[in-house]
């Protein structure tokens, strides 16, 4: 029973992107490994910028720089 957890910041990702990623991995899983849909499990965490750091500091601040 495979299991597949993405995290992305939350900054507006839409209910079809998040529902296409289930699809596409839930396809990708099928097609390389021959496992069965039923089996996959996709979950999709969204976290806040300032919970998530990149080279020592938030995504939030990079993002104030442009980064």
């Amino acid at each position: 029973m495979p299991y597949v957890n993405i995290k992305v910041t939350k900054e507006g990702v839409t209910a079809e992107q998040k529902e296409r990623l289930i699809r596409g991995v839930t396809q990708l899983l099928v097609d390389v490994l021959g496992k069965r849909p039923q089996t996959i499990q996709v979950v999709i965490d969204e976290v806040e910028t300032d919970n998530w750091g990149v080279g020592g500091e938030t995504v939030t601040e990079r993002r104030k720089r442009g980064d």
